[in-house]
């Protein structure tokens, strides 16, 4: 083991980040980035090693103001940087949309809760699944990727605990055939590392064989135990935005994303060193500070602490 190898490394594998900064990390923000502004992060993230990105969402820019340039950032690209991209969509429409500017892998979007699938949706659960196929098809045209995205798969803010056995039954409904991954979404925030690994569990166990996503947020501090938890069970891609940043405008009680520099410091990629962990810091630092939003990384904290003999503090300016 290399000296900044994480201890865990044989467990968590080769488990990939994706960086929600872009998509779920602006949406709770009053302030529209320039798509210019985001094209330059998408592209200091890639250069500085981080495996996936979401770069934003096809949300009706009047529900959701900070995604409203998205297929700008989409159409500035190139088709290399876009393979490590991911859009989110909710409907066949966006998918075409989004396909239509370049975009290749997409994220389609539906909640376990019909009420917060009305909320944030504008329909219930079982519509949204009803015209996936077609999303798929779009998919497949343009020789994409889709991902089948569940919000709210252990809380809804409006009906309480969901139970497993309603994630597994979309899991497996016949209309999710063709999506290539699973993203299992603990969006309030509130779940707990016992129920992440079950859940996990049982999804890579009792449903098509697919990549599993684990996509949680930091409300009740447990976003990196509840990360790693979902890794050791068998996810092979997390998400996390710079900062902690983010939540859902759609669900009253969430707030911010689990850290990607939290996640990266407690799984330490092969490509992570403490001198790229110090410029994702400064990224992050400079993103906030624009948006007017605090830091919420511990791991952030740490690098700028005065404990100089750990080779993952930043060096003195």
């Amino acid at each position: 083991m290399n000296r900044f190898e994480s201890p865990l490394a044989s467990t968590l594998g080769n488990v990939i980040l994706r960086d929600v900064t872009l998509r779920d990390g602006l949406q709770l923000t009053g302030k529209l980035l320039p798509a210019e502004q985001k094209i330059e992060t998408v592209r200091e993230l890639l250069r500085l090693g981080v495996p996936a990105i979401e770069l934003g969402s096809m949300a009706r820019a009047d529900l959701v103001p900070t995604m409203a340039n998205t297929l700008e950032v989409v159409q500035a690209l190139t088709p290399e940087e876009l393979e490590r991209c991911w859009i989110w969509v909710a409907t066949p429409g966006h998918v075409a949309k989004a396909s239509a500017a370049g975009a290749r892998n997409f994220q389609y979007c539906l909640s376990a809760s019909d009420s917060h699938n009305k909320a944030n949706i504008g329909r219930t659960t079982d519509e949204s699944l009803a015209a996936l196929p077609e999303a798929v098809e779009y998919t497949r045209a343009v020789n994409g990727h889709i991902q089948l995205c569940i919000a709210t798969s252990f809380t809804c803010p409006f009906e309480g605990y969901v139970p497993e056995e309603r994630i597994l039954s979309i899991a497996n409904d016949p209309r999710a055939e063709g999506t290539t991954d699973i993203v299992i979404c603990d969006t309030l925030g509130q779940a707990v590392p016992a129920q992440v690994a079950r859940l996990i569990t049982r999804v890579r166990d009792e449903s098509p064989a697919r990549r599993i996503v684990y996509h949680g947020h930091d409300t009740w501090g447990l976003g990196v135990a509840n990360t790693l938890a979902a890794i050791q069970a068998g996810a092979a891609m997390v998400d996390g935005a710079l900062g902690g940043l983010g939540g859902c405008p759609f669900a009253p009680g969430a707030s911010g994303n689990t850290s990607s520099e939290d996640i990266l410091f407690a799984t330490r990629p092969e490509w992570l060193t403490p001198d790229v962990f110090g410029e994702l810091v400064v990224l992050s630092e400079k993103l906030l500070a624009e948006l007017g939003e605090p830091n919420r990384s511990k791991a952030a904290q740490g690098a700028r602490s005065k404990a100089e003999a750990f080779d993952w503090v930043m060096p003195a300016s």
